[in-house]
């Protein structure tokens, strides 16, 4: 999809290929320029942010506030991508009104295609709501950071009956409201298989299995960004966080030895001028 921009209609039609959805979180501007750059297909500004951007310790401390100032930020950074803006924990919560309303935020302040929420047929109210309103709508089954509480920690959904009948029958039913797609976050692979060939609607993979019709990582986590174990559906590709702290310590080496700035990093001024200074 390199110089040519993705759409809603996209979804449906890589599904129907059976071409892969690649997606990616993105926080700030320069991030999502490279990505965009490279020919990544969706980008969603995730909550994530608030543990991997602001330093909290799970999703559900984030704003509005928090989700459109970064939401603009990716905006703007992007030509190509389809930009996903990711509800935080209570902006759909307390009414529809309250759904529709800060959904529209996310379109028309922050400039988002596309807007997700957790939850199953008890958010449905919500969804429709927002699709009657004009604004594509991304599903997120399975492991729902903000449900973490519920939850009783971050585990694998899915894996008695109960759960995995429950798991079919909320994607289904998102796909009859009007979602264009799903996240299925930590849901055992066969399960994920299972799901993504009932749909007609693309399944976005994470810690779900090769089978979805896409995968979505966080980028931070790709990179190598920080020293910590990654869950154990993260591949990283690369080691930023080491070549950042390599790159601090010898300029701070550099700043205490007098190495640097050098000459070349410096202005001159006419000796003569400087002389009538004194």
């Amino acid at each position: 999809m390199k110089d040519k921009k993705f759409t809603v209609s996209h979804l449906k039609q890589f599904k129907e290929k059976k071409e892969k959805i690649t997606m990616l979180t993105a926080y700030d501007y320069s991030t999502a320029k490279m990505m965009d750059e490279a020919g990544v297909d969706t980008i969603l500004v995730g909550d994530s942010l608030g543990m991997v951007v602001l330093g909290y310790e799970d999703t559900l401390q984030v704003t509005m506030a928090d989700m459109l100032h970064h939401t603009k930020a990716v905006k703007r950074g992007v030509k190509n991508a389809f930009v996903i803006g990711d509800m935080p924990f209570l902006s759909y919560h307390i009414s529809v009104e309250e759904a529709v309303r800060n959904a529209g935020r996310f379109v028309k302040e922050a400039g988002a295609n596309a807007v997700k929420l957790e939850g199953g047929q008890e958010v449905l109210p919500q969804i429709e709501g927002i699709l009657a309103a004009k604004i594509p709508v991304v599903g997120h089954l399975g492991l729902t950071p903000q449900s973490v509480n519920v939850f009783g920690g971050f585990k694998v959904q899915g894996k008695d009956t109960a759960q995995a009948k429950q798991l079919i029958e909320d994607a289904l039913a998102l796909e009859a409201a009007g979602v264009c797609a799903i996240v299925l976050e930590c849901v055992p692979a066969k399960l994920a298989k299972l799901i993504s060939e009932k749909l007609e609607i693309p399944t976005i993979g994470i810690g779900a299995g090769v089978d979805c019709d896409g995968q979505v990582l966080v980028i931070n986590d790709i990179v190598g960004a920080y020293d910590e174990l990654s869950p154990k559906f993260v591949k990283t590709y690369g080691h930023v966080g080491i070549e950042m702290k390599k790159a601090i310590n010898t300029y701070i080496e550099e700043v205490r030895t007098e190495q640097f700035p050098e000459e070349k990093h410096s202005f001159k001024i006419d000796e003569a001028l400087l002389d009538k200074l004194y």
